[in-house]
Formats: structure tokens, sequence, C-alpha cells
């Protein structure tokens, strides 16, 4: 893979019905590392054809099997192909690919095994419900993790490979980012952070209020039923 850095790692992309923004989004990132997955999680639009044809390394689930799942997928094919560490990014656009050196080299300074991207230093173009949404989990779950994650709720993160494909995923829809945080704690894992920018257009959000907020709390209850009796590894 070279001497260059970020040849030592690629991006990891799960995306589902996002035809065209995902080839736009894919060449943006080739501009910057030289390999991308993209895990199309059941798309029925042409999610698959754009990643292809803009040169990323495609796997298919053939029906829809939510974000977590579709991680799962990502890092297991990251890990196969030998990459040090993964960085993980939307499909729709809303993260920018101009910080994925900023990723790079927080990681090579600090050999940190987990990165999370923090929106909330400019908050100005972040709808308040998002804004709201985001200052309340973060509380939460830096709480439970007993560590401080400015914003637990950003997918954009660098994983070291050989620390987050042991990270057993039981949650569902966007509830598994927050279980891969707690599980990593657990371990002893300390969490960075680098700041990055949010882009917020046209695209239709997938997150569902109601829905992933019932799934959070499902997920955050059966582990804490799981590992009460293992308490978290101080950092």
């Amino acid at each position: 893979m070279g001497n260059n850095p970020a040849h030592h790692g690629c991006v990891l992309i799960p995306a589902y019905q996002e035809a065209g923004r995902i080839g736009a989004v894919v060449q943006d990132v080739l501009a910057r590392i030289t390999d991308v997955i993209v895990v199309d999680d059941g798309s029925t639009d042409g999610t698959s054809v754009e990643s292809l044809e803009a040169g990323a390394t495609v796997i298919r689930h053939e029906e829809n099997r939510g974000k977590g799942v579709a991680l799962e997928t990502g890092i297991r094919a990251a890990k196969e192909r030998g990459f040090e560490y993964v960085i993980t990014m939307d499909g729709d656009g809303q993260h920018s690919p101009e910080d994925i050196p900023a990723f790079v080299s927080a990681y090579m300074g600090k050999q940190e095994d987990v990165l999370v991207g923090n929106r909330m230093g400019d908050t100005n173009s972040m709808p308040w419900v998002r804004w709201l949404t985001n200052r309340f989990m973060s509380w939460l779950i830096s709480r439970e993790i007993g560590q401080w994650v400015p914003d637990t709720q950003c997918g954009y993160r660098l994983y070291r490979v050989n620390v987050v494909s042991s990270v057993p995923l039981s949650a569902s829809g966007f509830a598994a980012e927050s279980e891969i945080l707690m599980d990593l704690s657990r371990r002893g894992i300390k969490i960075g952070s680098v700041a990055v920018k949010t882009i917020y257009g046209t695209e239709k959000s997938k997150i569902h209020p109601v829905r992933d907020t019932i799934r959070f709390f499902r997920m955050l209850r059966n582990y804490r039923r799981k590992h009460r009796r293992f308490p978290y590894a101080q950092t």
C-alpha cells in the first residue's frame, strides 16, 4: 500500500438509496485517499452502479439490513484487505472529504485508536433540532462511557481496524454507532475527536426521530443488562 500514511487506510461508506449523490462523494474521497469501500445496504436505485463507476469497491447486501450491519460488513472487508485503519463517512454529501487529511494527521500524530468527528465547533448551519439532540445524546453517552466525546452522533470517524473489528453490534440502525463507543470504552480505549465540517443541503435525513430514539434506549438498556457486572475500564 506504499509509504504514504493515507495508503494504510481506506474510507468506508455505508449507503442506502444514495443514487445521484454517492458518485460525486466517492470521486471527492478518491482525490484524498486511494481506496473506498461502499457497502450498498439493499438499495433499489443506482447506488451500486454509481459507486462502481466512480472507482469504489462495492459490497452489496441484497436486502436492507441497517447501518450497523453495513458497518460490520465494511470493517470486515477492510480487515481482510489488510488496512490499518478505516474512516467511516456518510454517502449523502453531509461529510466533507476535505476533512480526511485531518483524520489521517491526527491518527498518525497521536496514534489514537478511535477518532470521532466533532461538528459542534461551528453549529450556525445545523438545524436546531439536530443541535439539541446532539447535545443531549453526547452528554448522555459521555456520562455512560466515562469519557467526554463532544459529538457522539457524528458518523464521520476513524477506527483502527484491529480494535473495532472485534466489536459485536447487536443494535440496529443508528444506535449501532453509540454501541461501538460504549463497547470500546468498556475495553479501556481512549476516544479522541477531530473538528469537521457538516454540509446541510437538500438531502433527506434517514434518522427517524421516534423509531431511532426507541432503538437507542433499547440498545442502552440491553447493553447495561449485559455488562452491569463489568464496569468501564479507567481511561
